[in-house]
């Protein structure tokens, strides 16, 4: 197959180029690099000619609800309409597991994402996965001052971002469902049971506080939703295993 890749230099899209070459596919990249925009459509008619799926791992990094929905809304507007235009027959989409009940931060986007895909003309399959190990140091990178670090009450099953990468693959080349079967890790953790993890790994001396925050977001969190329920696909790469492989970039 011809697939294009949107978010391709990303956590996840490095992966997803990679398994996509792996498997023998041909891939374009859709970036600023390559002369592509996702969020204004620049250069995307262009560069789907002769696509036949195209795998939409993008990102922003924001804990704004509004920023999040913008992002996200205007990116999936663009490839869908280019897609129509080119007759691209799959639009995959990466989502996150048990996020329906917490339509804010940054999950808000990417249900606004799900809702734009649904409304839209294309063929399409939201493949939901649970949170990346590399979420844990995402956010250990934004308390960086100070001997203790807080981490909000958060039970989940963290997946490694080179096994969604090889998951979205075998759904783009599946064709079509409306949704996949959701992507879980190996095992149910804590976020901040990972979190003393990865400092002690890398000798890291500091404390950290799990509290349970107010607010949509967190109560979401603290509920165990991002753990999944129903069926689900687990993939083969435990937190721990992830710390020590060439995948895992210390704080």
């Amino acid at each position: 197959m011809r697939i294009a890749v949107a978010g391709a230099t990303g956590t996840v899209g490095r992966h997803v180029v990679a398994s996509a070459h792996e498997r023998g596919h041909d891939v374009v990249a859709l970036s600023r690099a390559h002369g592509v925009d996702v969020t204004t459509g620049r250069g995307l008619a262009e560069a789907l000619r002769d696509v036949e799926a195209v795998v939409d791992v993008t990102n922003t990094t924001t804990a704004f609800a509004r920023t999040s929905r913008r992002f996200f809304e205007a990116a999936t507007h663009h490839l869908l309409a280019a897609e129509q235009e080119t007759g691209v027959g799959h639009h995959v989409a990466l989502s996150i597991v048990g996020i329906d009940g917490i339509d804010a931060s940054y999950y808000a986007g990417k249900l606004a994402q799900e809702r734009a895909m649904r409304a839209g003309h294309v063929p399409y399959t939201i493949a939901r996965a649970a949170q990346f190990h590399e979420f844990v140091g995402q956010l250990l990178s934004s308390q960086k001052r100070g001997p203790v670090v807080v981490m909000p009450t958060a039970p989940m099953r963290p997946v490694a971002a080179r096994d969604v990468g090889a998951h979205v693959v075998s759904v783009a080349e599946a064709g079509p469902v409306g949704r996949a079967t959701d992507l879980v890790g190996p095992r149910d953790e804590r976020l901040a049971d990972v979190a003393r993890r990865q400092l002690a790994y890398e000798g890291i001396r500091r404390r950290v506080w799990e509290v349970r925050l107010p607010g949509t977001y967190t109560r979401g969190l603290a509920s165990g939703s991002l753990r999944g329920t129903g069926d689900r696909v687990e993939g083969t790469i435990t937190f721990d295993d992830w710390l020590a492989s060439e995948d895992h970039r210390p704080v």
